[in-house]
């Protein structure tokens, strides 16, 4: 079944300059990118992308994980789309646990455990389909991704909304 899933390529992804490598590795499932941003998260993204872990006592350290508190402040969102897309992600990121990843993963190869307990795991990924079309619309507007009919979007005017533009 095609399906579109998001990744995340982590703030410790990019401080370290691991996007090359991360992006290679992902390019064996020989799917295809639909979308792809660079974007600094406020802790509203980030609250709202974790919101299933709302209750978990890692809860504030992933949020500030995510808004690069310990790394760069900018996160690569990418949106994949293909056969099988959210099995193949998983698979080739690896266990969430760098320590208990594969060495062949994504996290097994550069994720780590800090000294003081932080998950740098790297990457994310879509668990399932309600989840891939939930993180996929919090994070990519309609117009920011090539295949159009994803979901299905409507028509609308907005009034009152500023927005920057070239000068």
């Amino acid at each position: 079944m095609n399906q579109p899933t998001l990744v995340i390529i982590k703030p410790d992804g990019l401080q370290k300059s691991l996007t090359g490598g991360i992006l290679t590795k992902l390019s064996e499932t020989k799917l295809v990118i639909i979308g792809c941003k660079i974007k600094e998260v406020s802790r509203a993204l980030a609250e709202e992308h974790y919101r299933d872990m709302k209750e978990k006592p890692f809860f504030e350290e992933i949020v500030s994980y995510l808004m690069g508190e310990y790394h760069t402040k900018r996160v690569m969102a990418l949106l994949y789309h293909g056969e099988d897309a959210i099995l193949k992600i998983r698979k080739i990121c690896g266990a969430t646990n760098p320590e208990e990843a594969d060495p062949s993963t994504i996290r097994g190869s550069y994720g780590r455990i800090t000294t003081k307990g932080v998950y740098e795991n790297v990457i994310h990924a879509s668990g399932n389909p309600a989840d891939a079309e939930r993180e996929i619309k919090l994070w990519f507007e309609p117009e920011e991704i090539v295949f159009s009919n994803l979901y299905p979007t409507k028509e609308t005017t907005l009034q009152n909304v500023k927005k920057k533009i070239w000068s």
